[in-house]
């Protein structure tokens, strides 16, 4: 057996960024401290800072009037930042910065009159906050067909926007759909989905032709690692989405198989090196890592954890 391990994978920045800064909030301020929805949507991340204290909350008025709170990586909406301060929480926001990109532009386009098509998976905890932003002028667009459905007035000002995490290729039938339909459309200066979706979707989609299995390091409510595993599919790969090592069967392989091993935006590392060890010994395979592109973006902790850094 042959594994390829596809580069970039794993943690994006945004990520990175978010697990650092609930990590330094737990170190600065003990327990218990309070997570506005998942950290990040993987599960053993999630698992790990539950065992060390962090509550995880859907709804804010599940925190305690002062105590401290930590937004998610996909953000929130301004009504849950002003519930927090009616509720005098110490508000952490660890929302990715590609995410209040797209909150930025939804304000100004609103401000500015538009109607707003969002172009996202409803219920996502990002497509949520994002049209919390302006819910009387965003109408959320899932797939081309909703496109289709859609009627509004031939004057409208229209601008679209998307979720960080989408499908690069459904997405750009979506836009083109969208401007068929409305040709004065317009839409963001620079794409929303975050540099790091595209990455590994294009690895997958340029190594999975050297693969006979595809295995995804992912949680099932990870929109972007569900796209690898689909991309994987749409090739004609065996392609399956997995939390870790412990997922893995046996009887998805053969002793002669190429296993490419890849993982979303969320998926750690651990998990990756759990996997490969697991291969190695139960088929002797060989390992190699093949990289599409080098990555070397950053983002700083949130403000309100670099102030408390320089006291």
């Amino acid at each position: 057996m042959r594994i390829i391990l596809a580069n970039p994978r794993g943690f994006c920045a945004g990520v990175v960024m978010a697990v650092e800064a609930l990590e330094l909030a737990l170190a600065r301020f003990g327990t218990p401290i309070y997570a506005y929805h998942e950290i990040v949507h993987n599960r053993p991340v999630v698992e790990r800072f539950r065992k060390k204290g962090v509550v995880f909350v859907d709804d804010i008025e599940e925190v305690p009037e002062g105590a401290t709170v930590l937004y998610s990586a996909h953000g929130v909406s301004p009504v849950i930042r002003t519930a927090s301060q009616q509720r005098r929480l110490r508000a952490i926001d660890a929302t990715c910065p590609l995410v209040s990109k797209v909150h930025v532009e939804a304000r100004r386009y609103a401000q500015l009159g538009y109607t707003i098509i969002l172009i996202g998976h409803e219920g996502h905890d990002e497509v949520v906050g994002t049209t919390g932003e302006a819910p009387e002028r965003i109408t959320l667009v899932e797939s081309e067909a909703d496109v289709e459905r859609l009627v509004l007035p031939s004057s409208s000002r229209l601008a679209y926007l998307t979720q960080t995490t989408l499908s690069v290729d459904e997405t750009l039938g979506i836009i083109a759909a969208l401007k068929k339909k409305y040709p004065h459309i317009e839409g963001p200066a620079k794409d929303d989905i975050c540099y790091a979706t595209q990455n590994r979707q294009e690895a997958v989609k340029l190594l999975a032709e050297l693969a006979d299995v595809v295995l995804v390091l992912g949680s099932a409510n990870s929109s972007n690692s569900l796209r690898l595993a689909e991309i994987a599919k749409g090739l004609g790969k065996s392609a399956y989405l997995i939390d870790g090592p412990d997922d893995i069967r046996e009887s998805w392989f053969k002793p002669t198989d190429t296993v490419l091993i890849t993982a979303g935006a969320s998926g750690p590392e651990d998990m990756v090196q759990g996997c490969v060890d697991y291969l190695q010994r139960q088929f002797g395979a060989t390992l190699e890592s093949q990289t599409i592109r080098e990555e070397h973006v950053s983002f700083p902790l949130p403000r309100e954890l670099r102030v408390v850094s320089a006291t």
